[in-house]
């Protein structure tokens, strides 16, 4: 089962975010052969998504990056939304999602 925490990103501004992925029993998980992939929706049968720059940031300690542009987070209406982080094992094709929770992108003022 993911873990669940919230986000917050400035619409307009460059986010960028790295996260530690640990085991069920609380070890580092080591991400050597994992692909990360990340998405944003309003809703989760939502065909309008937004994508993360994910990536493993860090194999060894286990830390994950997603990453948005400022022109990313401008094109992002401000309101919730929803999200998720799944990893990949590149050689045994296994897929598990360890993140997921609200997204709340805060309103740009300045321009």
């Amino acid at each position: 089962m993911a873990s669940i925490a919230n986000l917050f990103i400035d619409q307009g501004a460059t986010y960028s975010n790295i996260i530690t992925v640990a085991s069920s029993s609380g070890s580092v998980l080591d991400l050597t052969d994992y692909t990360v992939a990340s998405q944003m929706r309003k809703s989760h049968s939502s065909s309008v998504h937004y994508d993360f720059t994910a990536t493993v940031h860090d194999a060894a300690t286990g830390k994950v990056r997603l990453q948005l542009t400022s022109d990313q987070t401008s094109a992002i209406n401000a309101g919730r939304y929803l999200y998720d982080i799944e990893i990949t094992n590149t050689i045994t094709q296994e897929k598990r999602r360890i993140l997921e929770g609200i997204v709340t992108v805060t309103p740009e003022i300045t321009y």
